[in-house]
Protein backbone atom coordinates (compact mmCIF):
# COMPACT_ATOMS: atom_id res chain seq x y z
CA UNK A 1 0.00 0.00 0.00
CA UNK A 2 1.22 3.65 -0.58
CA UNK A 3 1.48 5.93 2.58
CA UNK A 4 2.02 9.59 2.63
CA UNK A 5 1.44 12.14 4.67
CA UNK A 6 -1.54 13.12 3.81
CA UNK A 7 -4.80 10.72 3.54
CA UNK A 8 -5.40 9.61 -0.08
CA UNK A 9 -8.39 7.25 0.51
CA UNK A 10 -11.99 8.30 -0.70
CA UNK A 11 -13.87 10.48 1.57
CA UNK A 12 -16.25 9.69 4.10
CA UNK A 13 -19.55 8.50 2.47
CA UNK A 14 -21.87 9.83 5.75
CA UNK A 15 -23.27 13.10 3.28
CA UNK A 16 -23.44 10.47 0.58
CA UNK A 17 -25.85 8.32 2.49
CA UNK A 18 -28.00 11.01 3.73
CA UNK A 19 -28.40 12.33 0.55
CA UNK A 20 -29.75 9.00 -1.07
CA UNK A 21 -31.70 8.82 2.34
CA UNK A 22 -33.37 12.12 1.87
CA UNK A 23 -33.98 11.22 -1.74
CA UNK A 24 -35.60 7.69 -1.06
CA UNK A 25 -37.40 10.21 2.14
CA UNK A 26 -38.85 12.39 -1.02
CA UNK A 27 -39.32 9.72 -3.22
CA UNK A 28 -41.64 7.48 -0.83
CA UNK A 29 -43.52 10.35 0.35
CA UNK A 30 -44.48 11.45 -3.34
CA UNK A 31 -46.05 7.54 -3.39
CA UNK A 32 -47.92 7.99 -0.68
CA UNK A 33 -49.63 11.52 -1.89
CA UNK A 34 -49.30 9.83 -5.11
CA UNK A 35 -51.73 6.88 -3.76
CA UNK A 36 -53.31 9.55 -1.36
CA UNK A 37 -54.89 10.88 -4.25
CA UNK A 38 -55.36 7.84 -6.13
CA UNK A 39 -57.79 6.51 -3.37
CA UNK A 40 -59.64 10.34 -3.28
CA UNK A 41 -60.34 9.46 -6.96
CA UNK A 42 -61.47 6.10 -6.40
CA UNK A 43 -63.67 5.99 -3.34
CA UNK A 44 -66.37 8.42 -4.62
CA UNK A 45 -65.63 6.14 -8.07
CA UNK A 46 -66.73 3.23 -6.13
CA UNK A 47 -69.81 4.90 -4.51
CA UNK A 48 -71.11 6.41 -7.66
CA UNK A 49 -71.25 2.53 -9.27
CA UNK A 50 -72.85 1.70 -6.31
CA UNK A 51 -75.70 4.42 -6.39
CA UNK A 52 -75.49 4.20 -9.90
CA UNK A 53 -76.32 0.02 -9.60
CA UNK A 54 -79.00 0.62 -7.07
CA UNK A 55 -80.53 3.07 -8.71
CA UNK A 56 -80.64 0.91 -11.89
CA UNK A 57 -82.29 -1.31 -9.85
CA UNK A 58 -85.25 0.76 -9.43
CA UNK A 59 -85.24 1.65 -12.91
CA UNK A 60 -85.05 -2.08 -13.97
CA UNK A 61 -88.19 -2.65 -11.24
CA UNK A 62 -90.22 0.28 -12.78
CA UNK A 63 -89.31 -0.17 -16.32
CA UNK A 64 -90.73 -3.84 -16.30
CA UNK A 65 -93.81 -1.55 -14.91
CA UNK A 66 -93.82 0.43 -17.50
CA UNK A 67 -93.19 -1.85 -19.94
CA UNK A 68 -95.97 -4.65 -18.78
CA UNK A 69 -98.10 -0.91 -19.36
CA UNK A 70 -96.70 -0.42 -22.43
CA UNK A 71 -97.76 -4.30 -24.22
CA UNK A 72 -101.11 -4.39 -22.75
CA UNK A 73 -101.85 -0.98 -24.25
CA UNK A 74 -100.79 -2.24 -27.56
CA UNK A 75 -103.06 -5.49 -27.13
CA UNK A 76 -105.79 -3.01 -25.83
CA UNK A 77 -105.11 -1.44 -29.18
CA UNK A 78 -104.81 -4.09 -30.97
CA UNK A 79 -108.55 -5.35 -29.88
CA UNK A 80 -109.95 -2.25 -30.61
CA UNK A 81 -108.96 -2.16 -33.99
CA UNK A 82 -110.74 -5.31 -34.69
CA UNK A 83 -113.95 -3.74 -32.71
CA UNK A 84 -113.62 -0.57 -35.14
CA UNK A 85 -113.55 -2.90 -37.92
CA UNK A 86 -116.77 -4.48 -37.26
CA UNK A 87 -118.57 -1.42 -36.16
CA UNK A 88 -117.19 -0.13 -39.50
CA UNK A 89 -118.60 -2.77 -41.48
CA UNK A 90 -121.86 -2.58 -39.51
CA UNK A 91 -122.57 0.79 -40.75
CA UNK A 92 -121.37 0.28 -44.02
CA UNK A 93 -123.78 -2.93 -44.80
CA UNK A 94 -126.80 -2.61 -42.57
CA UNK A 95 -128.02 1.04 -43.15
CA UNK A 96 -131.28 0.60 -44.43
CA UNK A 97 -134.78 2.40 -44.27
CA UNK A 98 -137.31 1.44 -42.23
CA UNK A 99 -139.72 1.68 -44.43
CA UNK A 100 -138.06 -1.31 -46.80
CA UNK A 101 -138.40 -3.50 -44.49
CA UNK A 102 -142.02 -2.63 -42.84
CA UNK A 103 -143.54 -2.72 -46.39
CA UNK A 104 -141.50 -5.33 -47.25
CA UNK A 105 -139.74 -3.41 -50.42
CA UNK A 106 -137.30 -6.37 -51.09
CA UNK A 107 -136.48 -4.88 -54.34
CA UNK A 108 -135.65 -1.07 -53.13
CA UNK A 109 -133.66 -3.01 -50.60
CA UNK A 110 -131.67 -5.63 -53.12
CA UNK A 111 -130.66 -2.10 -55.36
CA UNK A 112 -129.21 -0.61 -52.28
CA UNK A 113 -127.39 -3.61 -51.17
CA UNK A 114 -125.97 -3.81 -54.77
CA UNK A 115 -123.04 -1.66 -54.77
CA UNK A 116 -121.87 -2.24 -51.01
CA UNK A 117 -118.24 -4.27 -49.43
CA UNK A 118 -119.10 -7.61 -48.31
CA UNK A 119 -115.17 -7.96 -47.35
CA UNK A 120 -115.38 -10.30 -44.05
CA UNK A 121 -118.88 -11.05 -44.27
CA UNK A 122 -120.41 -14.83 -44.61
CA UNK A 123 -123.54 -14.06 -44.95
CA UNK A 124 -126.06 -11.08 -45.11
CA UNK A 125 -129.60 -11.50 -44.17
CA UNK A 126 -132.32 -9.29 -42.99
CA UNK A 127 -135.47 -10.28 -40.90
CA UNK A 128 -139.46 -8.55 -41.04
CA UNK A 129 -141.68 -8.81 -38.29
CA UNK A 130 -145.41 -9.39 -39.47
CA UNK A 131 -147.33 -12.25 -38.10
CA UNK A 132 -144.50 -14.56 -38.73
CA UNK A 133 -140.88 -13.35 -38.94
CA UNK A 134 -139.00 -13.99 -42.03
CA UNK A 135 -135.70 -14.66 -42.84
CA UNK A 136 -134.03 -13.55 -46.41
CA UNK A 137 -130.24 -14.09 -47.21
CA UNK A 138 -128.87 -11.44 -49.16
CA UNK A 139 -127.04 -13.61 -52.59
CA UNK A 140 -124.21 -10.71 -53.81
CA UNK A 141 -123.55 -12.46 -56.95
CA UNK A 142 -127.22 -12.80 -57.59
CA UNK A 143 -127.64 -9.47 -56.23
CA UNK A 144 -130.88 -11.20 -54.66
CA UNK A 145 -132.88 -11.87 -51.30
CA UNK A 146 -134.01 -15.26 -50.83
CA UNK A 147 -135.13 -17.50 -47.95
CA UNK A 148 -132.13 -19.62 -46.76
CA UNK A 149 -132.62 -23.19 -46.32
CA UNK A 150 -132.02 -25.04 -42.86
CA UNK A 151 -128.80 -24.65 -41.60
CA UNK A 152 -126.09 -24.57 -38.90
CA UNK A 153 -125.62 -20.46 -39.95
CA UNK A 154 -129.71 -19.40 -40.45
CA UNK A 155 -129.98 -21.79 -36.77
CA UNK A 156 -127.72 -19.29 -35.40
CA UNK A 157 -129.46 -16.53 -36.44
CA UNK A 158 -133.10 -17.67 -35.72
CA UNK A 159 -131.75 -18.24 -32.72
CA UNK A 160 -129.98 -14.54 -32.22
CA UNK A 161 -133.46 -13.06 -33.21
CA UNK A 162 -135.85 -14.92 -31.10
CA UNK A 163 -135.75 -12.22 -28.16
CA UNK A 164 -136.93 -9.30 -29.85
CA UNK A 165 -140.05 -10.67 -31.90
CA UNK A 166 -142.11 -10.07 -28.33
CA UNK A 167 -140.23 -6.78 -28.65
CA UNK A 168 -142.02 -6.52 -32.07
CA UNK A 169 -145.35 -7.54 -31.00
CA UNK A 170 -145.83 -5.53 -28.20
CA UNK A 171 -144.77 -2.50 -30.24
CA UNK A 172 -142.27 -1.78 -27.82
CA UNK A 173 -140.34 1.10 -28.15
CA UNK A 174 -136.61 0.42 -28.98
CA UNK A 175 -132.91 2.15 -29.34
CA UNK A 176 -132.54 1.46 -33.29
CA UNK A 177 -129.20 2.92 -32.92
CA UNK A 178 -126.93 0.44 -31.45
CA UNK A 179 -125.21 -2.58 -33.17
CA UNK A 180 -125.05 -5.80 -31.39
CA UNK A 181 -122.92 -8.97 -31.77
CA UNK A 182 -123.91 -12.24 -30.68
CA UNK A 183 -121.82 -15.31 -30.01
CA UNK A 184 -124.21 -18.18 -28.86
CA UNK A 185 -123.01 -20.13 -31.76
CA UNK A 186 -119.29 -19.42 -31.94
CA UNK A 187 -119.27 -21.06 -35.08
CA UNK A 188 -121.65 -18.42 -36.67
CA UNK A 189 -121.20 -15.44 -34.84
CA UNK A 190 -123.76 -12.79 -35.84
CA UNK A 191 -123.71 -8.96 -35.62
CA UNK A 192 -127.01 -6.81 -36.26
CA UNK A 193 -128.48 -3.36 -35.64
CA UNK A 194 -132.27 -3.54 -35.16
CA UNK A 195 -134.74 -1.27 -37.43
CA UNK A 196 -137.34 1.14 -36.26
CA UNK A 197 -139.96 3.11 -37.69
CA UNK A 198 -141.00 6.94 -36.71
CA UNK A 199 -142.89 6.31 -33.66
CA UNK A 200 -139.32 3.75 -32.64
CA UNK A 201 -141.13 0.32 -33.29
CA UNK A 202 -139.48 -2.29 -34.26
CA UNK A 203 -140.09 -3.24 -38.01
CA UNK A 204 -136.73 -5.38 -38.45
CA UNK A 205 -133.69 -6.26 -38.21
CA UNK A 206 -130.07 -6.09 -40.81
CA UNK A 207 -127.38 -8.15 -39.76
CA UNK A 208 -124.60 -10.56 -41.22
CA UNK A 209 -122.23 -13.90 -39.99
CA UNK A 210 -118.82 -12.81 -39.71
CA UNK A 211 -116.50 -15.00 -42.02
CA UNK A 212 -114.29 -16.58 -39.56
CA UNK A 213 -111.54 -17.48 -42.16
CA UNK A 214 -111.13 -14.52 -43.26
CA UNK A 215 -110.62 -12.97 -39.91
CA UNK A 216 -107.66 -15.02 -39.01
CA UNK A 217 -106.38 -14.36 -42.48
CA UNK A 218 -106.95 -10.95 -42.82
CA UNK A 219 -108.40 -8.90 -40.31
CA UNK A 220 -106.23 -10.21 -37.43
CA UNK A 221 -103.07 -8.96 -39.63
CA UNK A 222 -103.75 -5.63 -40.66
CA UNK A 223 -104.89 -4.78 -37.10
CA UNK A 224 -101.25 -6.28 -35.91
CA UNK A 225 -99.34 -4.31 -38.42
CA UNK A 226 -101.58 -0.90 -37.42
CA UNK A 227 -101.55 -1.44 -33.74
CA UNK A 228 -98.03 -2.90 -32.91
CA UNK A 229 -95.81 -1.50 -35.98
CA UNK A 230 -92.74 -1.45 -33.07
CA UNK A 231 -93.17 -5.40 -32.91
CA UNK A 232 -92.85 -6.64 -36.43
CA UNK A 233 -89.62 -8.87 -35.69
CA UNK A 234 -91.35 -12.25 -35.50
CA UNK A 235 -87.83 -13.53 -34.24
CA UNK A 236 -88.38 -11.19 -31.24
CA UNK A 237 -92.02 -10.85 -30.58
CA UNK A 238 -94.99 -12.08 -32.10
CA UNK A 239 -98.60 -12.02 -31.55
CA UNK A 240 -100.52 -15.67 -30.44
CA UNK A 241 -104.52 -15.31 -30.40
CA UNK A 242 -106.13 -18.83 -29.31
CA UNK A 243 -109.99 -19.55 -29.65
CA UNK A 244 -112.21 -20.64 -26.76
CA UNK A 245 -110.38 -23.85 -25.94
CA UNK A 246 -107.08 -22.55 -26.24
CA UNK A 247 -106.40 -23.88 -29.98
CA UNK A 248 -103.81 -21.61 -31.74
CA UNK A 249 -106.09 -20.00 -34.24
CA UNK A 250 -103.23 -17.19 -35.06
CA UNK A 251 -100.24 -17.78 -36.18
CA UNK A 252 -100.40 -21.40 -37.43
CA UNK A 253 -97.40 -22.12 -35.71
CA UNK A 254 -94.27 -20.62 -33.59
CA UNK A 255 -96.23 -20.16 -30.56
CA UNK A 256 -95.92 -21.85 -27.38
CA UNK A 257 -98.59 -22.84 -24.71
CA UNK A 258 -100.55 -20.25 -23.44
CA UNK A 259 -99.24 -20.64 -19.44
CA UNK A 260 -95.95 -19.07 -21.00
CA UNK A 261 -98.00 -15.29 -22.17
CA UNK A 262 -97.34 -13.12 -19.84
CA UNK A 263 -99.73 -10.09 -21.31
CA UNK A 264 -103.04 -11.53 -22.50
CA UNK A 265 -105.92 -9.61 -23.77
CA UNK A 266 -109.78 -10.53 -25.07
CA UNK A 267 -111.63 -9.28 -27.67
CA UNK A 268 -113.93 -6.30 -26.51
CA UNK A 269 -116.86 -6.84 -29.48
CA UNK A 270 -116.80 -9.77 -31.50
CA UNK A 271 -114.64 -12.91 -30.73
CA UNK A 272 -114.88 -11.60 -27.16
CA UNK A 273 -114.24 -15.55 -25.80
CA UNK A 274 -110.89 -15.56 -27.40
CA UNK A 275 -107.76 -14.32 -26.42
CA UNK A 276 -104.32 -12.59 -27.78
CA UNK A 277 -101.80 -12.52 -26.08
CA UNK A 278 -97.77 -11.37 -26.77
CA UNK A 279 -95.37 -14.06 -27.22
CA UNK A 280 -91.61 -14.38 -27.33
CA UNK A 281 -88.81 -13.45 -24.96
CA UNK A 282 -89.19 -9.67 -25.21
CA UNK A 283 -93.00 -10.03 -24.32
CA UNK A 284 -91.97 -10.66 -20.98
CA UNK A 285 -91.88 -7.48 -19.53
CA UNK A 286 -89.76 -8.17 -16.66
CA UNK A 287 -86.83 -10.37 -18.94
CA UNK A 288 -86.87 -6.58 -21.14
CA UNK A 289 -86.07 -5.33 -17.70
CA UNK A 290 -83.19 -7.12 -17.10
CA UNK A 291 -81.85 -7.05 -20.84
CA UNK A 292 -82.05 -3.21 -19.94
CA UNK A 293 -80.10 -3.77 -17.00
CA UNK A 294 -77.30 -5.52 -17.99
CA UNK A 295 -76.85 -2.99 -20.84
CA UNK A 296 -76.84 -0.21 -18.43
CA UNK A 297 -74.40 -2.09 -15.66
CA UNK A 298 -72.37 -3.47 -19.03
CA UNK A 299 -71.77 0.16 -20.11
CA UNK A 300 -71.13 1.79 -16.66
CA UNK A 301 -68.74 -1.28 -15.74
CA UNK A 302 -67.14 -0.77 -18.91
CA UNK A 303 -66.80 3.00 -18.13
CA UNK A 304 -65.44 2.40 -14.98
CA UNK A 305 -63.09 -0.23 -16.17
CA UNK A 306 -61.39 2.64 -18.98
CA UNK A 307 -61.55 5.23 -16.09
CA UNK A 308 -59.88 2.58 -13.69
CA UNK A 309 -57.14 1.21 -16.95
CA UNK A 310 -56.53 5.22 -16.72
CA UNK A 311 -56.12 5.80 -13.34
CA UNK A 312 -53.58 2.75 -13.36
CA UNK A 313 -52.04 3.50 -16.35
CA UNK A 314 -51.36 7.07 -15.03
CA UNK A 315 -50.27 5.88 -11.88
CA UNK A 316 -47.71 3.25 -13.14
CA UNK A 317 -46.49 6.34 -15.62
CA UNK A 318 -46.14 8.62 -12.30
CA UNK A 319 -44.76 5.72 -10.32
CA UNK A 320 -42.24 5.13 -13.73
CA UNK A 321 -41.17 8.48 -13.58
CA UNK A 322 -40.96 8.92 -10.14
CA UNK A 323 -38.65 5.80 -10.05
CA UNK A 324 -36.79 7.49 -13.13
CA UNK A 325 -36.30 10.50 -11.45
CA UNK A 326 -34.67 8.94 -7.99
CA UNK A 327 -32.48 6.64 -10.24
CA UNK A 328 -31.43 10.17 -12.02
CA UNK A 329 -31.32 11.67 -8.60
CA UNK A 330 -29.26 8.94 -6.91
CA UNK A 331 -27.36 9.07 -10.44
CA UNK A 332 -26.32 12.35 -10.09
CA UNK A 333 -25.30 11.64 -5.87
CA UNK A 334 -23.04 8.81 -6.68
CA UNK A 335 -21.44 10.51 -10.13
CA UNK A 336 -20.77 13.26 -7.62
CA UNK A 337 -19.04 11.29 -5.41
CA UNK A 338 -17.56 9.02 -8.20
CA UNK A 339 -16.10 12.87 -9.50
CA UNK A 340 -14.78 13.93 -5.96
CA UNK A 341 -12.99 10.60 -4.82
CA UNK A 342 -10.63 10.87 -8.41
CA UNK A 343 -10.25 14.61 -8.27
CA UNK A 344 -9.11 14.62 -4.06
CA UNK A 345 -6.67 11.72 -5.19
CA UNK A 346 -5.40 13.71 -8.12
CA UNK A 347 -5.30 16.83 -5.86
CA UNK A 348 -3.54 15.17 -3.00
CA UNK A 349 -0.51 13.87 -5.17
CA UNK A 350 -0.57 16.97 -7.32
CA UNK A 351 -0.02 19.18 -3.64
CA UNK A 352 2.40 16.71 -2.73
CA UNK A 353 4.64 17.12 -5.86
CA UNK A 354 3.84 20.84 -6.06
CA UNK A 355 5.40 21.15 -2.53
CA UNK A 356 8.50 19.26 -3.25
CA UNK A 357 7.54 16.83 -0.15
CA UNK A 358 8.93 13.78 -2.62
CA UNK A 359 12.10 13.84 -4.03
CA UNK A 360 12.36 10.49 -4.60
CA UNK A 361 12.15 9.70 -8.48
CA UNK A 362 10.30 6.29 -7.86
CA UNK A 363 7.70 8.17 -5.44
CA UNK A 364 7.30 11.18 -8.17
CA UNK A 365 7.04 8.13 -10.42
CA UNK A 366 4.35 6.63 -8.50
CA UNK A 367 2.30 9.73 -7.57
CA UNK A 368 2.61 10.43 -11.38
CA UNK A 369 1.10 6.81 -12.30
CA UNK A 370 -2.16 6.93 -9.67
CA UNK A 371 -2.55 10.62 -11.10
CA UNK A 372 -2.67 9.09 -14.46
CA UNK A 373 -4.48 6.36 -13.34
CA UNK A 374 -7.41 8.71 -11.78
CA UNK A 375 -7.23 10.91 -14.80
CA UNK A 376 -7.88 7.88 -17.07
CA UNK A 377 -10.66 7.02 -14.33
CA UNK A 378 -12.12 10.88 -14.71
CA UNK A 379 -11.97 10.12 -18.61
CA UNK A 380 -14.09 6.84 -18.22
CA UNK A 381 -17.02 8.44 -16.42
CA UNK A 382 -17.55 11.50 -18.79
CA UNK A 383 -16.70 9.51 -21.26
CA UNK A 384 -19.90 6.95 -19.78
CA UNK A 385 -21.86 9.96 -19.77
CA UNK A 386 -21.79 11.58 -22.62
CA UNK A 387 -21.98 8.10 -24.54
CA UNK A 388 -25.25 7.76 -22.94
CA UNK A 389 -26.33 11.14 -23.51
CA UNK A 390 -25.73 10.07 -27.34
CA UNK A 391 -27.16 6.89 -27.05
CA UNK A 392 -30.15 8.55 -25.50
CA UNK A 393 -30.30 11.07 -28.38
CA UNK A 394 -29.89 8.86 -31.22
CA UNK A 395 -26.82 10.57 -32.14
CA UNK A 396 -24.06 8.13 -31.36
CA UNK A 397 -21.81 7.27 -34.11
CA UNK A 398 -19.29 4.32 -34.03
CA UNK A 399 -16.70 4.05 -36.42
CA UNK A 400 -15.96 0.81 -37.42
CA UNK A 401 -12.45 -0.73 -39.04
CA UNK A 402 -10.45 -3.88 -38.77
CA UNK A 403 -8.94 -4.37 -35.46
CA UNK A 404 -7.55 -7.34 -33.20
CA UNK A 405 -9.67 -7.69 -29.98
CA UNK A 406 -6.60 -9.19 -28.11
CA UNK A 407 -4.66 -5.73 -28.51
CA UNK A 408 -7.57 -3.78 -27.49
CA UNK A 409 -7.85 -6.30 -24.38
CA UNK A 410 -4.10 -5.85 -23.26
CA UNK A 411 -4.50 -1.86 -23.89
CA UNK A 412 -7.65 -1.78 -21.69
CA UNK A 413 -5.77 -4.33 -19.15
CA UNK A 414 -3.13 -2.24 -18.82
CA UNK A 415 -4.39 0.94 -17.76
CA UNK A 416 -6.00 -1.30 -14.58
CA UNK A 417 -2.76 -2.62 -13.70
CA UNK A 418 -1.80 0.05 -10.71
CA UNK A 419 -5.36 0.21 -9.64
CA UNK A 420 -5.66 -3.93 -9.10
CA UNK A 421 -2.75 -3.72 -7.36
CA UNK A 422 -3.63 -1.03 -4.79
CA UNK A 423 -6.97 -2.97 -4.31
CA UNK A 424 -4.89 -6.22 -3.73
CA UNK A 425 -6.87 -8.02 -6.34
CA UNK A 426 -5.07 -10.12 -8.62
CA UNK A 427 -5.63 -10.31 -12.42
CA UNK A 428 -5.83 -13.77 -14.07
CA UNK A 429 -5.48 -12.92 -18.15
CA UNK A 430 -5.59 -15.42 -20.66
CA UNK A 431 -6.00 -15.75 -24.23
CA UNK A 432 -6.17 -18.32 -26.57
CA UNK A 433 -3.48 -20.23 -28.27
CA UNK A 434 -4.55 -19.41 -32.08
CA UNK A 435 -4.65 -16.14 -33.28
CA UNK A 436 -8.35 -14.87 -33.76
CA UNK A 437 -9.48 -13.32 -36.69
CA UNK A 438 -9.87 -9.53 -36.91
CA UNK A 439 -13.37 -7.88 -36.05
CA UNK A 440 -14.48 -4.39 -37.52
CA UNK A 441 -14.30 -2.88 -34.19
CA UNK A 442 -14.96 1.06 -32.57
CA UNK A 443 -11.77 0.59 -31.26
CA UNK A 444 -12.49 3.42 -28.43
CA UNK A 445 -16.03 2.04 -28.09
CA UNK A 446 -14.62 -1.35 -27.27
CA UNK A 447 -12.04 -0.37 -25.00
CA UNK A 448 -14.92 1.92 -22.72
CA UNK A 449 -17.05 -1.48 -22.91
CA UNK A 450 -14.17 -3.83 -21.69
CA UNK A 451 -13.33 -1.01 -18.92
CA UNK A 452 -16.64 -0.71 -17.53
CA UNK A 453 -17.04 -4.83 -17.25
CA UNK A 454 -13.38 -4.38 -15.53
CA UNK A 455 -14.49 -1.53 -13.23
CA UNK A 456 -17.51 -3.34 -12.65
CA UNK A 457 -15.24 -6.57 -11.22
CA UNK A 458 -13.11 -4.31 -9.08
CA UNK A 459 -16.10 -2.76 -7.56
CA UNK A 460 -17.75 -5.63 -6.40
CA UNK A 461 -14.57 -7.21 -5.54
CA UNK A 462 -12.89 -7.13 -2.24
CA UNK A 463 -8.72 -7.91 -1.41
CA UNK A 464 -6.88 -10.71 -2.31
CA UNK A 465 -9.55 -11.38 -5.20
CA UNK A 466 -8.53 -12.40 -8.21
CA UNK A 467 -10.64 -11.24 -11.33
CA UNK A 468 -10.08 -13.45 -14.04
CA UNK A 469 -10.54 -12.54 -18.07
CA UNK A 470 -10.57 -14.81 -20.84
CA UNK A 471 -10.36 -14.50 -24.64
CA UNK A 472 -11.43 -17.47 -26.57
CA UNK A 473 -13.19 -18.10 -30.03
CA UNK A 474 -16.05 -19.99 -29.71
CA UNK A 475 -17.78 -21.55 -33.13
CA UNK A 476 -18.78 -18.60 -34.95
CA UNK A 477 -18.02 -15.99 -32.00
CA UNK A 478 -14.96 -14.29 -30.09
CA UNK A 479 -16.37 -14.37 -26.42
CA UNK A 480 -14.67 -12.08 -24.17
CA UNK A 481 -15.16 -13.30 -20.18
CA UNK A 482 -14.57 -10.83 -17.09
CA UNK A 483 -15.10 -13.26 -14.34
CA UNK A 484 -15.46 -11.67 -10.58
CA UNK A 485 -15.56 -13.61 -7.00
CA UNK A 486 -18.02 -11.06 -5.47
CA UNK A 487 -21.14 -10.80 -3.80
CA UNK A 488 -23.05 -11.97 -6.97
CA UNK A 489 -26.49 -11.08 -8.36
CA UNK A 490 -29.72 -12.35 -7.57
CA UNK A 491 -31.87 -13.83 -10.22
CA UNK A 492 -34.58 -11.60 -10.43
CA UNK A 493 -32.14 -8.76 -11.11
CA UNK A 494 -29.47 -10.36 -13.76
CA UNK A 495 -31.28 -9.08 -16.24
CA UNK A 496 -32.36 -5.21 -15.31
CA UNK A 497 -28.08 -4.63 -14.38
CA UNK A 498 -27.95 -3.77 -18.09
CA UNK A 499 -30.60 -1.21 -17.65
CA UNK A 500 -29.93 2.68 -17.36
CA UNK A 501 -29.24 3.76 -14.01
CA UNK A 502 -30.04 0.78 -12.49
CA UNK A 503 -27.90 -0.72 -9.01
CA UNK A 504 -28.33 -4.16 -7.24
CA UNK A 505 -30.93 -3.57 -4.45
CA UNK A 506 -28.82 -5.16 -1.45
CA UNK A 507 -27.28 -4.37 1.41
CA UNK A 508 -24.23 -5.70 0.63
CA UNK A 509 -24.16 -3.39 -2.25
CA UNK A 510 -24.86 -0.02 -0.16
CA UNK A 511 -21.43 1.48 -0.08
CA UNK A 512 -20.72 0.72 -3.89
CA UNK A 513 -20.89 3.72 -5.54
CA UNK A 514 -21.34 3.68 -9.09
CA UNK A 515 -23.23 5.95 -12.31
CA UNK A 516 -25.48 3.08 -13.29
CA UNK A 517 -24.59 3.16 -16.57
CA UNK A 518 -21.63 1.12 -17.27
CA UNK A 519 -23.64 -2.18 -17.64
CA UNK A 520 -25.83 -0.21 -19.94
CA UNK A 521 -23.48 1.46 -22.36
CA UNK A 522 -21.78 -2.15 -22.60
CA UNK A 523 -25.09 -3.78 -23.80
CA UNK A 524 -25.18 -0.34 -26.21
CA UNK A 525 -21.61 -0.88 -27.40
CA UNK A 526 -22.18 -4.61 -27.91
CA UNK A 527 -24.84 -4.85 -29.75
CA UNK A 528 -23.76 -1.59 -32.00
CA UNK A 529 -21.27 -4.53 -32.98
CA UNK A 530 -23.52 -7.07 -33.93
CA UNK A 531 -22.70 -8.92 -30.94
CA UNK A 532 -24.55 -9.66 -27.10
CA UNK A 533 -23.56 -9.74 -23.27
CA UNK A 534 -24.72 -12.99 -21.35
CA UNK A 535 -24.48 -13.16 -17.68
CA UNK A 536 -23.63 -16.32 -15.26
CA UNK A 537 -23.79 -15.49 -11.56
CA UNK A 538 -24.59 -16.88 -8.02
CA UNK A 539 -24.73 -15.16 -4.80
CA UNK A 540 -22.03 -15.49 -2.89
CA UNK A 541 -19.85 -16.64 -5.93
CA UNK A 542 -19.47 -14.23 -8.27
CA UNK A 543 -20.48 -12.83 -11.24
CA UNK A 544 -18.90 -13.68 -14.95
CA UNK A 545 -20.20 -11.22 -17.67
CA UNK A 546 -18.85 -12.28 -21.41
CA UNK A 547 -19.22 -10.25 -24.34
CA UNK A 548 -20.03 -12.38 -28.16
CA UNK A 549 -18.78 -10.87 -31.29
CA UNK A 550 -19.78 -12.73 -34.24
CA UNK A 551 -16.62 -13.42 -36.23
CA UNK A 552 -17.37 -12.07 -40.14
CA UNK A 553 -19.61 -9.38 -39.52
CA UNK A 554 -19.60 -5.98 -40.74
CA UNK A 555 -21.35 -3.18 -40.51
CA UNK A 556 -24.88 -3.24 -42.34
CA UNK A 557 -24.63 0.59 -44.36
CA UNK A 558 -20.83 0.77 -44.48
CA UNK A 559 -17.66 -0.47 -46.08
CA UNK A 560 -14.32 0.29 -43.91
CA UNK A 561 -13.66 2.32 -41.41
CA UNK A 562 -17.10 4.46 -42.31
CA UNK A 563 -18.70 5.63 -39.34
CA UNK A 564 -21.75 4.21 -38.20
CA UNK A 565 -24.98 5.81 -36.37
CA UNK A 566 -26.84 4.02 -34.05
CA UNK A 567 -30.74 4.15 -33.63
Amino acid sequence: MLHTGADTREPPRASSSAELTAIKGLVFGTHRRLWVGVVTILVPLIVLLVLQYRWLGDLERDSAIARRASLEASLTGLTKEVHYYYLAAAERLLNLPAEILRERQFDKAELLLANRDFAGVENLFLVTFDEQPRLLYYDPERRTLTEPDATPSSHAIRLAIAPWTPLADDGTEIDDSRIVADEQDPAHRIVYSPVADEARRLVGLVGFTIDQTYFVDQVLPDAISVSLPMFDDEEALWVCVRDQRGNLMFPEQGCSPSDTDHVTRFFSFVFTDWTVSLHGKLATPEHWARNNFAVNVTLSTALAVVLLGGIVFTVRTAIREMRLSAMKNEFVSNVSHELRTPLASIRVFAELMRRGRVSDPAKVEEYGTHIEIESRRLSQLINNILDFSRIESGEKVYSFEPSDIEDVLERTLATFTVRLRDRHIALDYGGTDEPLPRLYLDVNAMDRAIANLLDNAVKYSTEDDTITVRLDRVDDEVVLTVADRGIGIPPDEQERVFDRFHRVGTNLVHDVKGSGLGLSLVRHIVRAHGGHVTLDSEIGVGSTFAIHLPVGWRPDDVEGGEPCRES
